[in-house]
This record gives structure tokens, sequence and C-alpha cells, in this order.
């Protein structure tokens, strides 16, 4: 991983993107290099969190997982943000063409894989997995990930401005229904017993 890239990205995205382009990762190299160490926060953070620091609810005592309920979960949920990035690289690729830019598919992985980093980096909080908590940081975590997606489409997409506020609306769209999806499935497989198990 190259941390001045992430920071760059962060501070001035315009220039970050750039970058991102100019090093042209391939799909596997991308995958190694970010997209599973940043994962692997949210899935570590998590487990360390729902398992021995725990939450409350009220007045109730601390809640806490099994150890082996979270370790389930942590995975399944490192597995789907795998998933998710080169599902969402798929489809940008394949909306592309409406909007007259024939970028390969591993420009498109990038653009997935690198508008993420806000919400990567904020999967930190799950140490503290309390709602209010991670809504406070998530969220304008979520709001500078979509900022990186309209300012990162022209550029790397290699369309002008008017055509890339329109592609990264579309593909915002699409994120949005994604992960009602993944919603869905979730609340599905915990009616076949993957739900939480809580420790007593």
């Amino acid at each position: 991983m190259n941390p001045a890239l992430i920071t760059t990205l962060l501070a001035n995205p315009a220039k970050g993107w750039e970058q991102v382009k100019q090093e042209g990762l391939s799909i596997k190299q991308c995958y190694g290099r970010y997209v599973v160490p940043l994962s692997l926060i949210a899935a570590v953070s998590a487990f360390i969190g729902t398992s021995v620091v725990g939450w409350r609810v009220g007045y109730e005592d601390t809640v806490t997982l099994t150890t082996a309920s979270a370790l389930k979960l942590s995975v399944l949920s490192f597995v789907a943000m795998l998933v998710m990035v080169y599902v969402l690289a798929r489809t940008i690729h394949w909306m592309a063409r409406t909007y007259d830019s024939h970028r390969p598919l591993q420009d498109c992985f990038l653009l997935a894989a690198f508008s993420a980093v806000p919400l990567y980096l904020v999967g930190i909080t799950l140490l503290y997995p309390v709602p209010w908590f991670i809504y406070l940081v998530g969220l304008p975590a979520l709001g500078y990930s979509v900022a990186l997606l309209y300012t990162g489409v022209p550029i790397m997409m290699d369309v002008n401005k008017e055509k890339g506020f329109l592609f990264s609306s579309a593909i915002l769209a699409l994120g949005l229904v994604a992960l009602v999806g993944l919603i869905v499935v979730t609340v599905s497989l915990w009616g076949f017993g993957v739900g939480p198990r809580f420790s007593t």
C-alpha cells in the first residue's frame, strides 16, 4: 500500500485521481495492495468490537457476540466487501458506453475501489460498535466517498464534466440499490442460521 497516494486522494482528490490513473494498477494489484488491507480494517475492528468491547442499549448490560459468531460475521462482511467492489466495477464498465467512455475494466475497478477509501478507513469505528457513534462518523465518510466518485469519474473514465456528473449519479444510484440488496441478503442469511449469536 502507498499511504502517500491515499493521503493525496483525500487531501486533493483531483491530484489523487491523476496519480491513481498514472500508477495503472491491475485489478490483482489493487486487490492485494489496497482493497484487501483496507477491507480488513472494518472486518478486524468489527470482530474485536462485537466480541470483546460490546455495546449497551439504554441501561441494559453490555452485549457481546460469541467469538465464533463474531468471527463468522466478520469474515462474511469481509468477503462481501471484496465482491461488492468487483460487482460495482463490472457495472461501471457495462454503463460506460452509454456515456461515450471506453475505458478498460481495470480503470473501472480502480474507480470503484478508491472511491470507497473513506468508508474503508471509517471501519475503525466498529471497534466501538455503538450505532450513534458509527453514524456520526460514518455519514461524513459516506459523503466524502460520494464527492470522490464525482471527482474521479471524469478523470478515470475520460468524459467531460457534464457526462461525468450524469455517470456518477447513475453509479451512485446503482450503489444504493446494491446496498439494499446486500441488506436483503444479510437478513435472508440470518433466517438460515447465519445470524449473530450473543454470549451469555
